[in-house]
């Protein structure tokens, strides 16, 4: 007992307490990952994405080729102006670590001074240091200053080059329509492309500063302490470097966790705020908080998870990339000046021993510093790798949709013979493009999930026929209208119809779009590109005078942007608006003049809309005084073609109506 006590010393002690302490931390963390990740395979709030189809996040080769694949569009050629500022990056890191060195220098003399009592060079060489004070500083602020800019442009680049992607076509549509595999785009397309930019960026500063630093300190101290010293430290980069990549490996999935948590957040506080006055009316206030509450649990207990793994990781990394790192720097500094024998401090004297000292263990502790930022620089880039997993998967996603592809869940049909079956092909119809005609040929009309609605559609519309589509709810009347605006694909047949800019639409529920009345009544036009030129805001007037709005152009005019223009509480003349679009038609009606050139010619506009009899969408409801005005807004150039707005009143409330050229 007597002979183990002896080794039961307080610093003795505190290394096994320490120890224990790791493997501790190390064995709780593993525990707290498996624990997350089998919580994070049930999501009973939001349909969001499954784990199971997402790529591995990790630092490995696919990590490289999604990220030169992104670099690409960050930095799409040599001679640009993001190329001019990494340059200017890389040029204020390499003046920056010559300011450290010469600093090492000079506060060695500064102090070698002191100690001598040389009031002489103590003046000439803080002399020195203040006159290069400015210098330094300018090299510091540079170095921010391309840092920012940097970051501003990559995300300029990135963001630019989704939402080109994102807005092409009807793909922001199908992506939360069609598709299921991204539920929250616009969280990938805010956050996520900032944090991923921040994140290039001070991976690159932080890997380029350390290692330039490392080349030039191994320089230094080959020529004073002998090449084995920086060889030594070399090695010890390259073990602990892989010893800790190893250990962060579950920050990158982590990554990916928490920016979906993150935005399945983000999107149920944006749906409560779309969805105000529906949920109101339900007094639905309860059902949504539990329900925001969820989600923001979700993602505490995820944080506080990572949070926790983090600081393990911390105390693991602290412990091998500084404070051994330091250790190893003084084993290698020393063995020079420990070697009485040493050739090179044989005839030396005490001061210049201080000195060659003093300056090769700042030396080396500025290199042992650096190698801890690049064993460090690891745990940016593992979660980078989850930032980049996020970018890849939404460009994946976009491509895809923009080359007519989408992933959903099929509903399944087993309850069905198997003759009975029908094979669904998405995009597997034709669509032909022709004036004066609208008709589906043996169109199966079926919901993007693979639900059927109509097995075999056969039917034929030409110009100036008025049809009513009329059914009860849940029988494809707005599936056709999708169907037939190509926001739904078709699985077989083929569907004839005018090409895109030739048919309008209005939709089941009223768009206010920013800006001004203007903009809402030429919408999707601007005052830049409108037909109606310099004449724009009179001829508007007229227009809204003709269908009893003229009242509006009162509130701040026709370019007012008051705040009786926006909100759910103007659905009314939200739906009066709504007619602007149907009386100014993209294709035909833009001008009086180009009116009766369109009737001379035989064209005109056709617009179904849907009958309903308890209510499947709120339907424009039009005041019969607005219908027999909207008659003379283009007066009839003959008697065999005019515009009709028809508005029919139903006993329990409900309105239709029909907008066609007969």
């Amino acid at each position: 007992m007597a002979a183990f006590s002896k080794y039961l010393t307080a610093r003795n002690s505190s290394i096994a307490g320490g120890l224990l302490l790791a493997l501790y931390l190390v064995k709780l963390s593993r525990r707290t990952h498996k624990r997350n990740r089998s919580d994070g395979r049930t999501d009973v709030v939001l349909g969001a994405e499954k784990d199971a189809r997402k790529d591995r996040a990790a630092v490995d080769k696919q990590f490289l080729v999604r990220i030169l694949r992104i670099l690409r569009i960050l930095v799409p050629r040599f001679f640009c102006m993001e190329t001019c500022y990494l340059i200017l990056i890389a040029a204020m890191l390499v003046a920056r670590t010559y300011c450290d060195v010469w600093m090492i220098q000079n506060g060695t003399m500064i102090e070698s001074a002191i100690i001598g009592r040389s009031a002489k060079d103590f003046k000439s060489y803080l002399f020195s240091f203040i006159k290069f004070m400015p210098a330094i500083a300018l090299v510091n602020n540079f170095l921010k200053l391309g840092l920012n800019e940097v970051k501003l442009r990559f995300r300029e680049r990135l963001t630019k080059s989704l939402y080109d992607q994102y807005l092409q076509g009807f793909t922001y549509y199908k992506m939360g329509n069609l598709d299921n595999r991204i539920s929250n785009p616009d969280q990938l397309l805010t956050q996520d492309v900032e944090r991923f930019c921040n994140s290039v960026v001070d991976l690159y500063s932080n890997l380029s500063k350390p290692l330039l630093d490392i080349g030039l300190y191994i320089f230094k101290l080959t020529s004073a302490i002998g090449a084995q010293g920086p060889a030594i430290m070399m090695t010890y980069l390259l073990i602990s470097g892989l010893f800790l990549t190893r250990l962060r490996r579950p920050i990158g999935k982590m990554t990916v966790i928490e920016q979906r948590y993150e935005g399945e957040y983000r999107y149920v506080n944006s749906r409560l705020i779309t969805n105000s006055e529906e949920i109101a009316f339900y007094n639905g206030n309860l059902r949504e908080k539990q329900t925001i509450h969820a989600t923001f649990k979700k993602l505490v207990d995820h944080l506080h998870s990572f949070i926790f793994f983090r600081f393990s990781m911390g105390f693991i990394d602290s412990i091998i990339a500084k404070y051994v790192a330091t250790v190893v720097g003084y084993l290698v500094v020393s063995r020079p000046f420990l070697n009485l024998a040493h050739p090179r401090h044989l005839r030396s004297s005490h001061s210049e021993l201080l000195e060659d000292y003093y300056q090769s263990g700042r030396m080396l502790l500025r290199m042992s510093q650096a190698l801890g930022r690049i064993v460090l620089a690891g745990r940016e880039m593992t979660r980078l790798s989850g930032f980049t997993a996020r970018i890849t998967e939404l460009m994946k996603v976009l491509k895809e949709l923009n080359a007519g592809r989408y992933e959903r869940t099929m509903v399944t049909q087993q309850d069905k013979d198997a003759v009975d079956k029908l094979m669904l092909v998405p995009g597997s119809g034709r669509v032909i493009n022709r004036d004066n005609i609208i008709k589906f040929d043996h169109t199966p009309l079926a919901t993007p999930n693979g639900d059927v609605l109509i097995r075999d559609l056969s039917f034929e519309v030409r110009s100036g026929t008025n049809v009513l589509v009329c059914g009860p709810n849940g029988c494809g009347k707005s599936s056709l209208f999708r169907a037939l605006g190509e926001l739904w694909p078709l699985f077989g047949g083929s569907l004839t119809k005018p090409e895109r800019g030739k048919l309008f639409y209005v939709p089941q529920r009223p768009y206010m779009t920013l800006g001004s009345l203007r903009d809402q009544v030429i919408y999707p036009d601007t005052q830049e590109a409108s037909s109606f030129g310099s004449s724009c805001v009179q001829v508007l007037k007229e227009y809204l005078d003709n269908v009893q709005l003229g009242s509006h152009s009162g509130e701040g005019g026709l370019l007012g942007r008051g705040p009786g223009l926006d909100g759910c509480s103007q659905r009314g003349r939200e739906a009066k608006d709504g007619y602007g679009p149907a009386l100014l038609p993209q294709a035909s009606v833009r001008h009086p003049g180009r009116v009766h050139q369109c009737r001379e010619c035989g064209r005109g506009g056709l617009h179904l809309q849907p009958l309903q009899e308890g209510g499947h969408h709120p339907v424009h409801r039009v005041p019969q005084e607005v219908s027999v005005e909207a008659s003379q807004v283009l007066p009839p150039h003959g008697r065999k073609r005019q515009l009709r707005v028809q508005a029919h009143h139903r006993g329990n409330g409900g309105v239709w109506f029909v907008v066609a050229w007969t």
